[in-house]
């Protein structure tokens, strides 16, 4: 039997996900002692391990597949591409493999003590970790930061022991690619993990419950995304939501009901549950450290990500909405400056969100319904890519720009980006946002000629009335 041994830290994080790597490294920079625990090898979470990374891994791909194959109207011919599934896996396992074997060597080089186990709290200093050479190893602490994160949601009625059923990380093991795939929810894992099964082969249909794919983003943009994604997936079914089940040998059958309760049943040889996620909260020994949740499950916490307990802070997923990797990291370093003593608080104009698909969607700041609906005199401004120099030369030019302006002051306060590189374009509206910039900075801002960029510009250009690529007719005054 091991005899319980007990360490002590400065401080200890719960979690190696981008939130509590974050915070761990900034720490040990700052010269703390650092004590970093997660079930995983190496840090990384679940965004390194079975998130953004894998998926993204996979979203290249799918790119490719559609860039080749959209290469025909150049005068450019490939053949049909071959997928080789167990290599397209073992090269997605490379990627994560790399980064995560990186990030050990990080927090190795910082001299900070890595334990795999788990953790529980025994107080609001000290902490009960289980790993498997030491089932009763304890940590004391002076503050610690949870970064838990979060899992996928379930749908109870669904039947999870059926090898039929995946959730947003057993879709990116790709383990064979499906005839038919049904994906339960219309927000962008949905989207994402329908693209890549798709673009490799499965005909996917989409079942939102609501009345559009993401909901809360605005619909002009999801306008253009729906014609972008609709061409790629067999079937997008709003209003929908999933009745009976029945679980057969090789698949599922599965009773759709739609609009006025109209209802189909259709036979998938996968479904994929993406109906949100939920916060890693549950069994962290919370009540005996003082650390209060929300009705929701999701962590109390203030701005400088305190939580009820003055020795615990958190960060991430498991603090609430937007459950985003930058988010979190944002919030570890905020909260490891507070313990050190620093001026610091996590309070931003602009979190960007972006959706991988095809064409790509993003923005940050204020939507227009989220402007409304705080009762701002606002002004949109919209440039559509069918006028960019850039987006003609790449057959792209569907997408669109569009800044959300404050009337008043001309501030602006919300971007928002559809078309190919949108993730990529959007970190200079996330600083305009956080700038105070006005609509003249941005048009006055030269931008390089010929990218997609310049949308940007010419999109702040149209806010005064005239863009150099676009005519706008002047409304006639009336007498």
């Amino acid at each position: 039997m091991n005899e319980k041994q007990t360490e002590t830290a400065e401080i200890v994080i719960i979690g190696a996900g981008p939130g509590g790597y974050a915070a761990a490294f900034h720490a040990a920079d700052l010269g703390m002692d650092v004590t970093l625990i997660d079930p995983n090898p190496n840090p990384g979470g679940v965004c390194l391990y079975r998130g953004c990374i894998p998926s993204k891994t996979l979203l290249n791909a799918a790119r490719l597949i559609h860039e080749t194959a959209a290469a025909g109207e150049t005068g450019l011919t490939f053949a049909k591409p071959k997928i080789d599934v167990k290599k397209l896996r073992g090269w997605k396992n490379d990627v994560v493999t790399k980064l995560t074997e990186g990030l050990g060597r990080l927090a190795s080089q910082r001299k900070i003590t890595y334990i795999r186990g788990t953790a529980v709290f025994k107080n609001r200093n000290a902490l009960d970790v289980q790993t498997d050479e030491n089932p009763a190893r304890q940590v004391s602490f002076r503050h610690a930061v949870i970064a838990t994160g979060s899992r996928s949601a379930e749908l109870p009625d669904l039947g999870f022991d059926s090898p039929h059923i995946l959730n947003s990380s057993s879709a990116l093991e790709l383990e064979n690619i499906p005839e038919k795939l049904l994906i339960i929810g219309g927000g962008y894992i949905g989207l994402e993990l329908g693209t890549v099964y798709a673009s490799f082969g499965s005909k996917v249909t989409i079942a939102e419950i609501t009345s559009g794919l993401l909901p809360g983003v605005d619909r002009d943009l999801i306008s253009v995304l729906k014609k972008g994604l609709n061409p790629l997936f067999e079937s997008i079914a709003l209003n929908t939501r999933v009745g009976d089940v029945k679980h057969q040998k090789n698949g599922i059958s599965v009773l759709l009901k739609g609009p006025d309760e109209t209802e189909t049943r259709k036979h998938f040889h996968k479904v994929l549950v993406a109906v949100g996620r939920r916060p890693n909260t549950a069994d962290l020994g919370l009540d005996a450290a003082g650390v209060a949740l929300d009705d929701r499950g999701f962590i109390t916490i203030d701005s400088q990500c305190r939580t009820t307990a003055n020795t615990v802070f958190a960060v991430g997923d498991a603090t609430g909405e937007p459950m985003l990797a930058h988010r979190a990291s944002h919030q570890g370093r905020v909260a490891v400056e507070v313990i050190a003593g620093k001026r610091s608080a996590f309070e931003p104009n602009a979190i960007p969100a972006v959706v991988f698909t095809d064409p790509e969607l993003a923005w940050a700041g204020l939507t227009e319904l989220q402007a409304k609906k705080e009762g701002i005199d606002f002004q949109t401004a919209r440039f559509p890519w069918a006028a960019s120099g850039r987006a003609v030369a790449i057959g792209r030019t569907e997408g669109l720009t569009k800044l959300i302006i404050e009337k008043k002051t001309q501030r602006i306060i919300g971007v928002a980006i559809v078309g190919p590189y949108a993730g990529e374009m959007i970190a200079e509206g996330v600083l305009a946002i956080e700038m105070g910039a006005n609509a003249t900075d941005l048009k006055l801002t030269i931008h390089p000629h010929p990218t997609l960029t310049e949308t940007l510009q010419e999109t702040a250009e149209l806010f005064f009335g005239s863009a150099t690529h676009y005519f706008r007719p002047k409304r006639s005054k009336r007498s």
